[in-house]
């Protein structure tokens, strides 16, 4: 077997360690990050991506430089041709990715090509390995997991103009983003009506599991816009037992309130505190009992409290972090932007925790 090859880099010069060492101070959010985080073990599992495991053909780019650079881009809601710009001009980015002074970072068009590596090699799988592998090392640096894990969905419009692409469906063409579906989300009231409505959407959803003690994201997974929010609870709570979370607790929102998901808790010995429906308490009939006997549980009333702080995470993620607006066409572009964007709220939160450093005030790129 052929010995692992990358770029070189040039990091190694005595100019260029001097000038970081003078420009990027020691508690500067990068810095903190970089030690944090055991960048041997995300290269093992990239590797697979590349020929031969990056033994065969023109050395590539380290995986690692190539993920540090889509992390960027998701920490400080950056393009991928804004970020080439960024690593280009800002003296802390390249010391994070390990680039001489006079060196350039990755084009837009290498994030390209690394994007279609991940989703021509099981992107969910690689995807979820690697916030798993987050998640676990948050942990190892002391972030202490709770027995309360929340659940819930939030949308993102798809990267269309959704009258032009109506358009072209009249025309018989094709839509532009083939995975995206109209979805409802919410009730919202406009002036002069009585009653709020269904708030409509064009896109996609990305349904997370968050431990509500730790404040991180524990499991993803991606949807058209129409699915239903409480047919992918299973999956993300299977997704949290595979990790063997210290979790007894799962709340969600009134649109998880499905039977099957309450049975799916209690084989699990788990307990719910899925919020209940008023047709659960209020029906006139002898089964209501134990839904009433739920609601007044310590468990119930314990996982109802944490509910809130899934919803201020989304908003964290959709204000600083763009899950608002799709990235990219497709489902497989939508996956990655939402597991990024995960991965990148963990490691917010594990440097804010451990060291108090953090990436406020974003990165400056020229229009």
């Amino acid at each position: 077997m052929g010995r692992v090859r990358f770029k070189e880099l040039g990091i190694g010069s005595f100019f260029g360690s001097y000038v970081f060492e003078r420009a990027v101070p020691e508690g500067h959010f990068l810095r903190q990050l970089d030690k944090l985080v055991d960048w041997e073990e995300i290269r093992d599992r990239l590797l697979p991506l590349y020929l031969g495991g990056a033994t065969a053909g023109r050395p590539p780019y380290d995986p690692v430089v190539m993920f540090k650079t889509e992390l960027l881009a998701y920490l400080y809601n950056l393009s991928e041709r804004q970020v080439e710009q960024f690593v280009n001009d800002s003296l802390s980015a390249k010391w994070f990715l390990g680039l001489a002074v006079d060196k350039r970072g990755p084009d837009h068009t290498s994030l390209t090509k690394f994007k279609n590596r991940i989703k021509k090699n099981g992107a969910e799988e690689l995807l979820d390995d690697l916030l798993v592998t987050v998640v676990r090392m948050a942990s190892e640096q002391g972030l202490e997991l709770g027995e309360i894990q929340v659940v819930d969905s939030t949308h993102t419009l798809a990267d269309v103009n959704v009258t032009k692409d109506d358009q072209r469906r009249k025309e018989g063409k094709a839509r532009r983003d083939r995975g995206a579906r109209w979805g409802a989300k919410g009730k919202r009231r406009k002036r002069g009506m009585k009653k709020a409505r269904p708030w409509y959407f064009y896109g996609y959803k990305a349904h997370m599991s968050m431990n509500a003690k730790a404040q991180l994201i524990t499991s993803v997974s991606v949807t058209p816009g129409n699915a239903h929010d409480g047919k992918q609870f299973p999956d993300l709570v299977e997704k949290d037992v595979q990790q063997g979370l210290p979790v007894s607790i799962y709340s969600a929102d009134r649109g998880y309130d499905d039977g099957e998901n309450h049975y799916l808790l209690e084989i699990s010995d788990l307990h719910s505190a899925i919020i209940l429906n008023r047709y659960r308490t209020e029906k006139k009939d002898k089964n209501k009992q134990k839904w009433i006997d739920l609601r007044n549980s310590p468990e119930y009333k314990a996982g109802k409290r944490e509910r809130y702080k899934i919803e201020r995470k989304f908003g964290e993620a959709k204000q600083n972090h763009g899950l608002a607006r799709c990235r990219h066409v497709g489902r497989e572009g939508y996956m990655i932007q939402a597991y990024m964007t995960a991965i990148a709220l963990n490691l917010k939160r594990m440097v804010k925790v451990v060291t108090g450093a953090s990436p406020r005030g974003g990165a400056t790129v020229m229009a």
